[in-house]
């Protein structure tokens, strides 16, 4: 049987096939038995998997002796904070984020409240591969209790960085599409105490998408619409465990997921001074913007781990993903749509502005992303081949092979579970950014 697709953090698989119960206990057990001792938290998104999944996960951590705190269909974000509130020694939030509905997964949380970084992360995948279990006897076997209040404390933490009152002052009309995830409630709660007249499409948490998981404009036709035809100010579009963020404006003109980091960066900096940080795949617009109100900005690996380790180092105020990830640490070090949602809304009050022209003032780019076939053995040679190609640009080996000019950017990284590399660039129109993949696709043709 292959085995599930694995990251610094956690894994994913197809139900059934490369996720079946005996995996997951078995990387369950493998992780509990790499961290501290103590009780640990296990969520869920909303797709009826979990609900199979989250027994055998329980029953896995209670059987190498740690109790368990059930916190049920929760959003990824909600599950760190509780970890902290609850000073538990970890959690497990069970999601396949964006996948189709036949994945699940497992994301590890340390006992910080953030997804578990690469180096914890290798000693749970050797102990997962060893096939060492070490069972608890019969008297040290754990227990589970419920949460008897799962978003408060999320809720509470979001409304405490924004200005509520400004916000509820302008009483925006506002479109959620939680599509049946894991947001729905929560997101009711917190637009409603922002005064936001609401209508949320998927509000039940049940699994049964609507469309497509991923917050895509190919992905949101019907929502795109459903925006003007409410008549919304804006529309805000999770994924199932509303981790991410998509931003739709009132005429139904989708923004995308790499804007909702952008308009929040410059939103925060706005109020208060820091670094900043994104990971190298992300636009440039945040880049540009933390230089244009002077403030140190500093890029990470690919990952929310990634990104998450370079935010501790220095002290950064904000971070994220493009895919639509803000992380706030007044709220917490995991991506968070909830964050995103006050975020925006408190920007928009603040400046009097409606989201599509917070979007306008951003400088404008394209983003292409390709898929490029290339053997494993012979990603080195292709990296080294594309730097000296492209021998103007400033290059960088952080995560695979960067390439900076002055105003664009290729970044080529190898799969981890493919014979491919994933080539990503951005410059001002679209098709200047398809001719840096192609570049790259036809020099890394002549060594394949």
């Amino acid at each position: 049987m292959a085995e599930p697709i694995i990251s610094v953090s956690g894994l994913r698989g197809i139900v059934g096939e490369t996720l079946t119960p005996e995996v997951a206990a078995r990387y369950v057990a493998a992780f509990a038995s790499t961290g501290p001792t103590g009780t640990m938290l296990v969520g869920r998104d909303s797709r009826p998997s979990g609900e199979m999944l989250a027994q055998v996960v329980h029953a896995a951590l209670r059987a190498v002796g740690h109790s368990t705190i059930d916190l049920g269909i929760c959003p990824t974000p909600t599950v760190g904070l509780l970890v902290r509130r609850h000073r538990a020694s970890g959690a497990i939030q069970i999601t396949a984020s964006h996948n189709p509905p036949p994945y699940n997964g497992l994301k590890l949380f340390s006992n910080d409240g953030r997804v578990i970084p690469a180096g914890p992360g290798q000693k749970v995948l050797q102990q997962y591969r060893s096939g060492k279990i070490s069972w608890a006897r019969h008297d040290r076997i754990g227990s589970t209790a419920a949460c008897d209040d799962v978003y408060t404390a999320h809720l509470d933490a979001v409304l405490a960085t924004v200005d509520v009152e400004r916000i509820r002052g302008r009483a925006f009309a506002v479109l959620l599409d939680a599509n049946h995830g894991a947001g729905g409630p929560l997101g009711r709660r917190l637009l409603e105490a922002l005064g936001c007249r609401v209508t949320i499409l998927g509000e039940t948490p049940d699994g049964q998408f609507e469309h497509r998981a991923e917050p895509t404009a190919e992905n949101l036709a019907g929502v795109l619409t459903a925006v003007p035809g409410c008549g919304a100010q804006i529309g805000f579009c999770q994924d199932p465990d509303a981790d991410r963020l998509a931003v739709i404006d009132a005429a139904g003109r989708y923004l995308g997921e790499e804007y909702t980091v952008a308009i929040i960066a410059d939103h925060v900096l706005r109020e208060r001074r820091g670094p900043v940080v994104t990971n190298c795949s992300t636009s440039r617009m945040t880049e540009e913007i933390a230089r244009r109100h002077d403030q140190p900005f500093f890029r990470s690996a690919v990952g929310e781990a990634n990104v998450v380790d370079v935010m501790l180092t220095k002290d950064a105020i904000f971070g994220g993903e493009g895919n639509g990830g803000p992380i706030d640490p007044r709220v917490g070090m995991v991506r968070d749509s909830f964050v995103g949602m006050a975020q925006l809304l408190d920007a928009m009050a603040a400046r009097g502005l409606s989201i599509r022209q917070l979007a306008d003032e951003l400088a404008c780019y394209a983003m292409v992303k390709t898929t490029i076939e290339l053997a494993p053995e012979l990603v080195g040679r292709g990296l080294d081949a594309l730097e000296k190609h492209f021998d103007k640009a400033r290059s960088d080996r952080l995560d695979g092979l960067r390439l900076d000019w002055a105003d664009r950017w290729l970044l080529v990284r190898p799969s981890n579970t493919e014979p491919i590399v994933r080539a990503v660039a951005e410059a001002p129109n679209e098709q200047d950014a398809r001719q840096l993949c192609d570049e790259a696709a036809g020099v890394l043709a002549e060594i394949a």
